[in-house]
């Protein structure tokens, strides 16, 4: 059987950095690690295609080739997803879909010919089985799609199950980086979060073996630089993940750290000295924190307890002391938030170390605490889209002009060249020297000199490109890498922000 795997294409969004990915000669910040799994779980026989719709775009030809189309993608990608099940149908090709959309609102792909719902792992034959029959002449067009979801008492399988992706499948020079996930879940309890929704709140992780296959999977395909380990929350299992770094660790220093490596987290990280040094002496440089806010009112209300009682900007600091750069989440709109809440939220990212901060509206994703609680408030307007940066789903307490102007003004003051620039000059004078350093490839050097030519010489921004090059300059060869990263990826947030979201908020308040 021939079987095309397509990943849907993103929207443009701060996650996207697609300002900033031609910048570095790259097409899209991530692989589709979740095609690339389940990839690996379907018959070795089978003839397999994997096409990317961020890297590149999707022919009538490639339809045609194949027996079977599969379609995966998050609720953001959703309208993408829907456009391939179309073509595909047009042409007469059975199509199936899954990942987390569909696995969250089903409702949204009526004309796929199957749903596949939750976790892969340990269900390659019922997949198999339903391609076989979708694929079996004379094929009758379904009226409404099959459903593949897993038994409720299997709900969260043990990732032991899971293979080594086909990260060959890939175009991996398209990639600013390479992805593995280690852990599945979540212990805590934020409402807005579908993470505990869809993997539960008892974090699974795979084990020390199955992670170094993962990584001398990359190593052998020639793979050197980022690798983000996807995890939402790396430190989930702390048992096990203290663990997994002594053997990472080793696995790093005797190729001489190949891989960049990058995570997400939760706050507690700060408080464990032992972890963090572990983890950046296994070659981890930046890791994702949720902050939200430095409302205690607005994290307790919104069950993000184990941010309560913490000093996040000292937190912040001692990570970035620690090597570790931060990108922070933020999100404005919770009830408890009134007219202050912008402000107060301004004023702590802008004394904070963190070039990246993604500020968000808060929405209500499908199946989460919020959405239930929403809806029996009889508030929620619309299912949501995913995109936080365009509007929320539900009727605010504050209203939505007060909203939509106060989130306005924030943007447009944090990602201000000047408060962009003066993030990153905090970052770079406080950012600790990592234990070691990576070899410099000549991918390395191509990008430093697109850098210089596209932001240095011709680049609108010329001015903060060369400060912040030679305020990383003053620290050695590890700030000035950071420096260079900050300009490129700054130079995505502030012209996303000019834009396109601005434009689209200052529409919406009319």
């Amino acid at each position: 059987m021939r079987v095309l795997l397509v990943h849907s294409r993103f929207p443009t969004t701060y996650w996207g950095f697609q300002f900033s990915l031609p910048l570095i000669g790259k097409r899209a910040s991530l692989p589709p690690l979740g095609l690339c799994t389940l990839a690996a779980m379907l018959p070795v026989e089978w003839s397999l295609r994997l096409i990317d719709l961020n890297v590149e775009e999707l022919s009538d030809e490639q339809l045609r080739w194949a027996d079977a189309v599969l379609v995966g993608g998050m609720l953001v990608q959703a309208p993408s997803m829907r456009e391939v099940i179309a073509r595909a149908r047009a042409i007469g090709r059975p199509t199936v879909v899954g990942g987390p959309a569909p696995t969250t609102s089903p409702h949204l792909f009526p004309e796929a010919d199957a749903l596949f719902l939750g976790e892969a792992e340990g269900r390659a034959e019922e997949l198999v089985a339903a391609l076989e029959a979708l694929c079996g002449s004379p094929r009758r067009r379904r009226l409404t799609p099959l459903v593949l979801a897993r038994a409720e008492a299997e709900a969260r399988p043990d990732l032991a199950l899971a293979p080594v992706p086909r990260f060959d499948l890939l175009d991996r020079r398209s990639y600013q980086t390479m992805s593995v996930q280690y852990s599945r879940g979540c212990p805590f309890s934020c409402e807005f979060c579908d993470i505990i929704e869809i993997f539960g709140r008892v974090p699974r992780v795979k084990s020390n073996e199955q992670v170094i296959a993962e990584l001398d999977a990359l190593y052998a395909l020639g793979h050197r630089g980022s690798v983000f380990f996807v995890d939402d929350n790396f430190i989930g299992n702390k048992r096990a993940v203290r663990k997994l770094l002594p053997v990472l660790r080793a696995w790093q220093a005797e190729r001489r750290y190949p891989f960049d490596l990058y995570t997400e987290a939760s706050v507690n990280l700060a408080a464990d000295d032992e972890l963090m040094r572990e983890m950046v002496t296994a070659g981890f440089s930046s890791v994702f924190i949720g902050i939200e806010t430095a409302s205690v009112e607005a994290l307790r209300e919104t069950k993000k307890r184990q941010n309560v009682g913490v000093d996040l900007t000292a937190a912040i600091e001692k990570l970035t002391r620690a090597g570790l750069a931060v990108m922070g989440g933020f999100i404005v709109g919770f009830d408890s938030d009134g007219p202050e809440a912008f402000e107060a939220q301004r004023a702590f990212i802008a004394n904070s170390p963190i070039p990246l901060a993604m500020i968000g509206m808060l929405i209500a994703l499908p199946g989460t605490q919020l959405e239930r609680r929403l809806t029996k408030e009889k508030r929620i307007r619309v299912t949501s889209s995913g995109d936080q940066f365009a509007h929320t789903n539900f009727e605010p307490a504050m209203g939505d002009r007060a909203l939509l102007e106060g989130y306005t003004r924030l943007l447009a003051s944090l990602y201000s060249p000047k408060e962009y620039e003066a993030r990153c000059v905090r970052f770079l004078d406080l950012i600790g020297a990592p234990p070691h350093t990576s070899p410099t490839t000549f991918e390395d050097l191509a990008t430093v000199a697109r850098s210089v030519v596209r932001l240095g010489v011709f680049g609108a921004r010329r001015g903060l490109f060369w400060r912040l090059l030679a305020r990383g300059a003053r620290r050695g060869l590890p700030s000035i890498r950071w420096a260079i990263t900050n300009a490129v990826q700054g130079e995505h947030m502030i012209r996303y922000t000019d834009e396109v979201v601005l434009p689209r908020l200052r529409e919406a308040i009319g």
